[in-house]
């Protein structure tokens, strides 16, 4: 009978230890890197957020020079009469005396 000596060694229960624990720890980093409250999609998110604050922003900035252009045309030192007539007749109703309103 023939017996076969095995000269390999186990490795220690330490090294499986240690392994699990980096690939456990390297896992959560991941997963925190992707997922966490400031991984990847939460930053997608934030730059979507700010995409469309910035296009309401420009939005509001042209309704803003809008309403600078109409104050400027009814100033004291600019007067601009036809707008001065639409406001008169679209605020107080007023008519001229040959016209016709149809309604």
């Amino acid at each position: 009978m023939r017996h076969v000596v095995n000269n390999r060694k186990k490795p220690p229960f330490g090294v499986f230890v240690y392994f699990a624990i980096a690939f456990a720890l390297g896992t959560y980093f991941t997963f925190a890197a992707v997922q966490g409250d400031f991984g990847l999609f939460s930053r997608a998110e934030v730059e979507a957020g700010a995409d469309a604050l910035q296009a309401q922003l420009d939005h509001l900035n042209s309704d803003i020079a809008i309403m600078e252009n109409l104050t400027r045309r009814l100033s004291d030192t600019y007067l601009d009469l036809d707008l001065l007539d639409e406001q008169a007749r679209s605020v107080i109703g007023m008519l001229r005396s040959d016209e016709i309103v149809i309604r």
